[in-house]
């Protein structure tokens, strides 16, 4: 199953997540949004019209890593992709 990340190098949580996937050969496309608006873009696109980024944005924060699998589903959550993509 092929994974989407959203995120940006600047965040550790990115890169994290970034490296776990790697180990986990996990096929994964990463888009950076540090140095690309379409990506920047994309990425808004989604936290502004998904409910999932609700309290996410309530709370001040970004919503990185976020991770879409190949059926559309959307999630923040590394664990729950390994899971849903090693099984």
């Amino acid at each position: 199953m092929k994974v989407i990340m959203y995120g940006t190098n600047a965040c550790p949580d990115c890169v994290h997540a970034q490296e776990v996937l790697r180990e986990k050969n996990v096929r994964c496309l990463y888009l950076d949004w540090t140095n690309s608006t379409a990506n920047l873009k994309r990425f808004l696109k989604l936290r502004d019209t998904e409910a999932l980024f609700d309290e996410v944005k309530e709370k001040g924060n970004i919503g990185i890593p976020c991770f879409q699998l190949e059926d559309g589903t959307l999630t923040l959550d590394l664990e729950e992709v390994l899971r849903r993509v090693l099984k």
